[in-house]
């Protein structure tokens, strides 16, 4: 699974019908909408679809035609998304009708096509499990534990200096693991 952590937009136009694609990551998916609906109060639909893995794990789907025949936007987006594997993110099509209708074929091609040309254009991360942990160790590692923490990409969420020093991490099984292997006998993890 991959997921973006900053928002793409890409053009389609067919028969004078502009569609426009924007991948946003999930958490900014509610903003990006509204900000959108007050950048485009001449389009005709704001057409959406999101996938996101709850607390349990769980893949959560969404998909709304916003007046388009039913089965024709929403859908066919959310569809996409599916088949490329794509998690924690949405994205919003805003479309302006340009005077010939498409038809149904039309408009599953013409919405499915404006997702694909904006996925192609995004830079796509792989998703990982994180999870929360608990490092101690002394003040006199601080430096070293700083750097492998770097390194390896790990976020530290809290520091908190006492008589040892403990930071909140998150991140995947992996890096924990490297980091233990890194810091062999200077941190105990909790």
């Amino acid at each position: 699974m991959k997921y973006i952590d900053k928002t793409q937009t890409s053009t389609y136009e067919v028969k004078q019908s502009k569609f426009i694609a924007y991948l946003t990551p999930f958490h900014e998916f509610k903003k990006r909408l509204e900000q959108l609906k007050q950048e485009h109060p001449k389009a005709r639909h704001f057409v959406v679809a999101y996938r996101y893995l709850n607390e349990f794990n769980q893949t959560i789907e969404y998909s709304s035609d916003d007046g388009e025949p039913k089965g024709t936007s929403g859908r066919p987006s959310l569809m996409v998304l599916q088949g490329s594997s794509l998690i924690n993110l949405a994205v919003i099509i805003v479309r302006y009708f340009g005077g010939t209708k498409l038809g149904t074929g039309g408009l599953v091609r013409a919405y499915s096509e404006s997702v694909n040309k904006v996925i192609k254009i995004s830079t796509l991360i792989e998703y990982k499990k994180e999870k929360e942990s608990k490092i101690s160790f002394s003040h006199s590692s601080i430096r070293k534990v700083d750097y492998e923490c770097e390194v390896l990409k790990i976020d530290i969420i809290k520091k908190v200096f006492d008589l040892e020093v403990t930071y909140t991490i998150k991140t995947d099984e992996i890096s924990i693991k490297s980091l233990e292997k890194n810091l062999d006998r200077l941190i105990t993890i909790s």
